[in-house]
């Protein structure tokens, strides 16, 4: 299990646009959460150990955000050819394995990936009403084997932050996972 580390894409960047093919057919873009006051982007996967670690942890962190109004989106950007257990057809059974509540996308160009300089499973970003970043990096300090229990903290007050009309959080810990599979040729330069 090589350890990767998130780039940290700079705060205040507008979210990039996305228009993916999600885990149960349908298509979603980042305009279809338009409305919502705050949007949070998680890029994961269904094989990699640091996602399953925290799996169950981004289920509830989930309902508990889309309860206050905020929209979650995952998105995940593996090389499916490479790693079957990423396909759309194996997401769509993470999804109800997992009770995401939430969209589950496919980034089969990766460009999504690369537009948000995401590097690593899993990887959390969250974006304002204007769709201005506020918060990128790790759930919490949980991984695989630390003996910490995912509770999604970090990300937790991050939202805390957002909805209370306070500054962004000026700790922000990149997220460490396995890195994104790129197909090859494609990996970000």
């Amino acid at each position: 299990m090589a350890l990767t580390q998130s780039a940290q894409l700079a705060l205040q960047t507008p979210a990039p646009f996305f228009s993916l093919e999600g885990s149960e057919g349908e298509t979603v873009s980042l305009d279809d959460f338009a409305d919502a006051p705050g949007l949070l982007v998680i890029f994961l996967c269904n094989h990699c150990p640091y996602v399953v670690h925290v799996a169950d942890a981004i289920a509830a962190l989930a309902q508990d955000l889309q309860a206050q109004g905020i929209a979650v989106v995952g998105i995940n950007s593996n090389d499916t050819d490479a790693y079957p257990t990423d396909s759309l057809p194996r997401m769509a059974e993470e999804k109800a394995r997992r009770g995401y509540v939430f969209p589950y996308l496919l980034d089969k160009t990766q460009e999504v990936a690369k537009a948000f300089q995401a590097a690593c499973t899993p990887e959390f970003y969250l974006f304002d009403e204007g769709r201005s970043l506020v918060y990128r990096g790790q759930l919490d300090a949980s991984r695989p084997g630390n003996e910490v229990p995912p509770s999604g903290d970090d990300v937790r007050r991050a939202v805390n932050a957002l909805v209370n009309a306070q500054s962004p959080l000026s700790k922000q810990e990149p997220s460490i996972g396995c890195s994104i599979k790129w197909r090859p040729g494609n990996a970000p330069a």
